[in-house]
């Protein structure tokens, strides 16, 4: 049973195109995870000549806030924190609008500036992806932002006043091919995108970075054509030649044979092909080879500086140990336990490195099936390894690539059998290498010999020194007690060590 939640938060996003709901708990130490969402295309973007919001949208945006505030109340929720983006920024009818809302459902909106919806992205970001230098866009309904980072520093920010529902509104027409807007939109873009001459000056390794509904359909949409294994957008990469591939494959089509391409949701497909000309455009600009995917954008952000206050000024410096320890804080899990088993796997790995000889970036992988294989007990204890594998694979940790994910699955689930199954493991060749499968099983065993030494849960173990001697390797174990139990388990698993490592195993 997880722990108790201190807080449930409802977070109302009210933008250009999407209303969207998302009901978080938060937990103490600055932990915070979803528990519901609900959307609305509500198309706010989508304004009168003069400016102004148009009141069958605002009649829409109310029905859609109440529906909201009602799942709020189901839900029990403690708070509810409303933000509204460029569609209501921009109104000529703000004031009345936001009189309006209030009145009708007793909801106070925060009308963001451009300034604090582009920190949020980046607070978003900077939280969950490792990811030292990023150009970070987001393409909403009414505005594009970019913002230029480099060392966990935001060095440029814009926010140009354009978005997919705008772009549809003033170039997309009957009259008009397909084919031809999505040009008149790209020439568009490029020219706006000429009146920002740091754009020029990037460093050649910043990474480009899409954030928001587009990117993450534009994702969505390149994991199905290429049969992609696991089921997370976050951290995910399209490549230019996949992003050309669908771009024409979309351009052309109309509204009826859009709305069902799979990964695309039928809100968006009218204005997805302006979304990608405009990414098309920065991609061209830029001459970028790729676009990596962040799940994590504005609202992410919000509840960072909400839940952890110094994300404010500073951002997570391990980020891949904060997602872990909200697992952990979640699920209940033995923190002090998960940090041993940690512990004593890098002891390990370092002390057997003369043999296996892997690089340091497995670490990372043994961080995360160390600090997680209790996390399947939480479901059954029988089998409960595979239940950890599984919870890995679709856990879209913050902070690891996907092949760190898949790797630290193995590595659990290899406990319960001698081999992983080759049909298995040939689903995720996009991710993995051949190398990766003999890794697999070295680590399986590094992990099986931590749990082992820490088998009652009480940190006897302190220290760990291996010799290797010839056909054997010797283990010497600095204790803090009675460690019997230990040493037995570990021994248990001599015959295991000697079928991967080819070596004799002793525990002292």
């Amino acid at each position: 049973m997880g722990r108790k939640y201190m807080e449930r938060v409802g977070l109302f996003d009210l933008g250009s195109n999407t209303a969207r709901l998302v009901i978080y708990d938060v937990y103490d130490g600055g932990y915070f995870v979803l528990v519901n969402e609900m959307r609305e295309a509500v198309r706010l973007g989508e304004t009168e000549r003069d400016g102004n919001l148009k009141p069958t949208r605002i009649l829409q945006a109310i029905n859609t806030i109440k529906s909201f505030k009602r799942l709020c109340t189901a839900s029990k929720t403690d708070r509810i924190i409303a933000v509204a983006t460029a569609a209501v920024r921009n109104a000529k009818n703000q004031k009345s609008f936001l009189n309006e809302m209030f009145a009708a459902t007793g909801v106070k909106f925060q009308v963001l500036t451009e300034d604090e919806e582009a920190t949020y992205d980046y607070t978003g970001v900077i939280n969950t992806l490792e990811a030292p230098k990023g150009l970070i866009f987001e393409i909403g309904g009414g505005s594009m932002k970019l913002i230029y980072y480099n060392r966990r520093n935001v060095l440029q920010k814009h926010v140009l006043d354009f978005g997919s529902v705008s772009l549809a509104a003033e170039f997309v027409s009957p009259s008009v091919k397909p084919e031809v807007a999505c040009q008149n939109i790209e020439n568009f873009v490029k020219s706006r995108l000429e009146e920002l001459p740091w754009l020029k000056e990037l460093d050649p390794d910043t990474q480009l970075i899409g954030v928001g509904g587009s990117a993450r359909s534009l994702a969505r949409i390149a994991k199905r054509i290429k049969k992609y294994p696991l089921d997370m957008v976050h951290n995910f990469s399209v490549k230019i030649d996949e992003f050309d591939y669908i771009y024409n494959m979309i351009k052309p089509f109309d509204l009826e044979k859009a709305s069902k391409i799979k990964g695309l949701s039928a809100t968006r497909a009218d204005v997805f092909p302006c979304a990608l000309a405009t990414m098309k455009a920065l991609l061209d600009y830029l001459q970028a080879q790729n676009i990596t995917v962040c799940g994590c954008g504005v609202r992410e952000g919000i509840m960072f500086n909400y839940a952890v206050p110094t994300t404010i000024d500073k951002p997570i410096s391990d980020v891949l140990g904060h997602d872990l320890r909200t697992f952990i804080k979640i699920l209940n899990l033995d923190e002090t336990h998960a940090d041993q088993m940690f512990n004593l796997c890098v002891q390990l790995f370092k002390q057997l490195r003369v043999l296996h000889k892997f690089p340091r970036a497995y670490v990372k992988v043994l961080r995360i099936a160390s600090m997680m294989y209790d996390a399947g007990k939480t479901f059954k204890f029988y089998n409960y390894r595979k239940h950890t594998s599984y919870m890995i694979l679709h856990s879209n940790l913050f902070g690891a690539s996907h092949r760190d994910i898949v790797l630290a699955a193995y590595v659990c689930d290899m406990y319960s059998k001698e081999e992983a199954s080759l049909s298995e493991w040939a689903q995720y060749k996009p991710i993995l290498s051949d190398e990766d499968y003999e890794a697999v099983k070295k680590l399986a065993v590094i992990l099986r010999l931590a749990e082992a030494f820490d088998k009652s849960n009480a940190g006897l173990i302190t220290e760990i020194n291996c010799d290797v001697l010839g056909d054997s390797v010797i283990m010497k174990t600095e204790v803090e007690g009675d460690a019997a139990l230990e040493i037995k388990e570990a021994n248990s698993i001599a015959l295991e060590f000697k079928k991967v490592f080819k070596k004799n195993l002793e525990i002292l």
